[in-house]
């Protein structure tokens, strides 16, 4: 668990230090432009320096997530508070909005009552600049951000990034004002508030999810499950849940299918194995390890189980059938399947329960409709 919290705090502190240089970045680039903006009397401009400010007011926000994030579990949240950082990013997946909307109110405004800019050499150099540096960060932000694992660094990289574009925008119409004497800086500006409202959506959309708790990375899971599979006695691996309790910072569970013949201290220390050998390649709890007993030295059996596992895949929507065990003692079969969820799940499994029994009157059946959680 030590070497858990150390690479936490690492990666506070790099998340905290990345934060530093965008809010130091935005100041200076919301004094020049505003300097500029006001000079030349260039709505864009300075519109373009306001949006700077709620960067660096990203950035803030960012930093007090990441702190709240890395406070130590207590009584009320056992699990930590790295939920936290969820909440930042639509924090500040909503600031990028806002600016999108003033951007786009400021250029209609703009269009309605128009008035001429005035330019100069060094404005358009000071812009230039402006861009190049937001290229620089947004790109340095927002790589920070994948390899930490942050949502919030990742908007807030994305977002300087279509600053770059939006200045970019204002420079060219600067140019072509000097050249041409046409003013468009204001459908410009309309253009790329478009373009920012739906990145904005997009992290909106992204945070939310993370919030509600979604499928869980595929190639995490499928790791997870060879390290699982790998242990002496394992049969198969079903039924792995990752709960997320913030960035890289997974508590889970598992089925797994053993023989029958099994007794309580192998198990035990079966589970112990593998619990531990989870953590220390993928530094995810594994805190509960369920077993799905397999019947053993019966072809009879083995010919049923392949029997009903072809019957039950043969159904549309059918995707796995896992749990197979018959206790004999009250011939009862249990077993559970999992439907994809593009499919009327209900009607499909009471198919499935209808065929079975019919098949085999013999047998009572115990089928569970299971839920694909991590594939």
């Amino acid at each position: 668990m030590a070497d858990a919290r150390e690479l936490m705090q690492s990666r506070g502190k790099t998340i905290v230090r990345t934060s530093m240089i965008g809010i130091g970045a935005n100041i200076l680039l919301a004094a020049f432009k505003a300097f500029v903006g006001l000079a030349a009397s260039s709505v864009a401009i300075v519109s373009d320096a306001v949006n700077n400010l709620t960067d660096a007011l990203s950035s803030i926000i960012t930093i007090v997530g990441t702190k709240l994030a890395a406070k130590a579990p207590d009584k009320k949240h056992p699990m930590g508070h790295g939920r936290a950082e969820y909440m930042t990013a639509l924090v500040v997946s909503a600031i990028v909005f806002y600016a999108g909307i003033t951007i786009f109110i400021d250029s209609v405004k703009k269009i309605v009552h128009p008035s001429s800019p005035s330019y100069t050499a060094a404005s358009i150099i000071i812009l230039a600049a402006a861009v190049v540096v937001k290229i620089i960060l947004g790109s340095y932000t927002k790589a920070v951000g994948k390899r930490v694992n942050s949502g919030s660094l990742e908007a807030s990289g994305a977002d300087a990034l279509n600053d770059a574009i939006l200045s970019s925008s204002v420079l060219a119409s600067a140019v072509i004002f000097m050249i041409w004497g046409l003013d468009i800086e204001a459908y410009i500006g309309i253009l790329i508030a478009i373009m920012i409202l739906k990145a904005a959506y997009e992290m909106i959309s992204e945070a939310v999810s993370d919030m509600l708790g979604k499928r869980a990375d595929k190639e995490l899971s499928h790791a997870i499950k060879q390290t699982i599979a790998r242990s002496e006695g394992v049969h198969g691996v079903y039924d792995l849940i990752l709960n997320n309790y913030g960035p890289d910072n997974y508590i889970a569970s598992a089925h797994v299918e053993v023989d029958d013949n099994m007794t309580a201290a192998e198990i035990d220390a079966l589970s112990r194995v593998v619990q531990a050998q989870v953590y220390s390649e993928h530094s995810v709890i594994l805190a509960a390890l369920g077993v799905y007993a397999v019947n053993t030295g019966s072809d009879e059996i083995s010919r049923l189980r392949s029997d009903i596992r072809h019957m039950v895949m043969q159904h549309d929507g059918a995707l796995q059938m896992h749990g197979f065990f018959i206790d004999q003692k009250t011939s009862t079969v249990s077993f559970d399947v999992i439907i994809d969820f593009a499919v009327d799940r209900q009607a499909v499994y009471q198919d499935i329960v209808k065929e079975v029994s019919e098949k085999y009157p013999q047998y009572h059946f115990s089928v569970a409709l299971d839920t694909d959680f991590s594939d």
